[in-house]
């Protein structure tokens, strides 16, 4: 059978004893759960994917999200280079978020593992978000 075995009080790691894939590894997987930590990255990922947003529209765009936690999440997610926020100097003032180059593959990989989820019958739309939160 292979892979690796069960033991009662030991922690589970996919390659087994000793594997580099335990859960302070540092490979590509890790780094792309990490960035896309927080209930709604994943949605705001999506949203940029297809255009890039004001603040507000963006918003509109998420039922159930609000302003303040999307201000946290944007901040979280331009610090880690996934989103850029650009600043036009008019009256009053305009803000348009997009992704970022690193962002937009961020958001490829994303939309893989959604198409996956949708193939063996797992939600992955907002509507389900609550159920599995």
């Amino acid at each position: 059978m292979g892979g690796a075995q069960y033991e009662p009080g030991r922690k589970w790691s996919p390659g087994g004893k000793g594997s580099s894939m335990d859960k302070t590894a540092d490979n590509g997987f890790a780094a792309a759960v990490r960035m896309t930590e927080g209930k709604w990255k994943i949605d705001i990922l999506c949203q940029l994917g297809t255009a890039s947003r004001r603040f507000g529209r963006l918003r509109q765009s998420i039922p159930g999200i609000s302003e303040k936690m999307l201000a946290q999440q944007l901040r979280e997610m331009e610090a880690d280079g996934l989103v850029d926020r650009k600043v036009y100097s008019e009256t009053p003032a305009k803000v348009v978020y997009s992704l970022t180059e690193r962002g937009a593959a961020l958001n490829a990989a994303a939309d893989s593992l959604c198409r996956w989820g949708a193939q063996f019958g797992l939600p992955c739309d907002i509507k389900n978000k609550a159920e599995y939160a």
